[in-house]
């Protein structure tokens, strides 16, 4: 429903809304009620919390999901991170000798 009504402002075209729906189908699922803490990702780094306040979330947050994002929420493997290091030394290198 909500890729359907509105994602993103302007998704208009049907083949953009059927990956937004495909997409949201992994994290709008009644598995998210039903498991306690249930896995986002495959390692299980990302997980829904269990029931609390909004200070229990807040630590969570702080607490629990890692500072910088890992390359799985992404879809990505684990090589990817070693490629985006790569391409940011090389250009902070060009600027340097540029200097």
């Amino acid at each position: 429903m909500v890729a359907e009504a509105n994602y993103g402002g302007r998704v208009t075209d049907p083949q953009d809304r059927r990956c937004i729906k495909l997409i949201l189908s992994d994290f709008y699922c009644s598995d998210m009620i039903s498991e306690e803490n249930h896995k986002l990702s495959e390692t299980g780094a990302y997980y829904v919390p269990s029931d609390g306040s909004k200070m229990d979330y807040v630590q969570f947050i702080e607490d629990k999901l890692p500072m910088n994002d890992l390359t799985e929420v992404f879809g990505m493997h684990d090589n990817a991170e070693i490629t985006s290091a790569i391409n940011r030394t090389n250009q902070i290198l060009s600027t340097a000798l540029i200097l």
